[in-house]
């Protein structure tokens, strides 16, 4: 490793929604103004994953070997947790408007892993991205713990950019 790498810890990033359209709202690029705005912060992001399968292939004759070819790659649904706020979330309207109305207005959703100057170091984007799964934690009385909610996201395609 040379001198001027660093290792890259995971507690401050940021998850950014790009071409976010909410109902009949049209698509929504920043904070709206009164008492609802768009909350993208989270304290947990994971399924940052793609992988590959392969297939065997016989060639007709050859009985020795079998050739591996890669088919398309697949990814795991981007998962983002959150304590539940009592403020109105815009980002839950727009989730909510998919699961529970079908209709589903696609992002693209960029996560950034920042340095101590909240610059990016590495950068991830999703795209097409489109709520599957909107889950509320256990409630439970003997224990004062924050409810999580949880935003699963599934996609077509990411990039890792930097």
């Amino acid at each position: 490793m040379n001198s001027s790498d660093k290792l890259v810890s995971g507690f401050h990033f940021s998850v950014n929604f790009l071409n976010l359209s909410i109902g009949g709202l049209g698509t929504v690029v920043g904070a709206l103004s009164g008492d609802v705005t768009i909350d993208m912060s989270f304290s947990e992001v994971s399924g940052i994953e793609s992988s590959i399968q392969t297939e065997e292939v016989a060639e007709g004759g050859n009985n020795t070997f079998k050739y591996k070819l890669p088919k398309p790659a697949s990814h795991k649904n981007l998962v983002l947790k959150r304590a539940l706020s009592t403020a109105p979330s815009m980002l839950v309207k727009w989730a909510t408007e998919g699961i529970q109305n079908f209709n589903f207005s696609p992002c693209v959703v960029v996560v950034s892993l920042l340095d101590e100057s909240h610059m990016p170091i590495k950068v991830w984007s999703f795209h097409n991205a489109y709520p599957i799964k909107l889950d509320v934690s256990g409630i439970n009385a003997k224990n004062s713990e924050l409810v999580i909610e949880t935003l699963e996201l599934a996609y077509n395609y990411s990039n890792r950019i930097l």
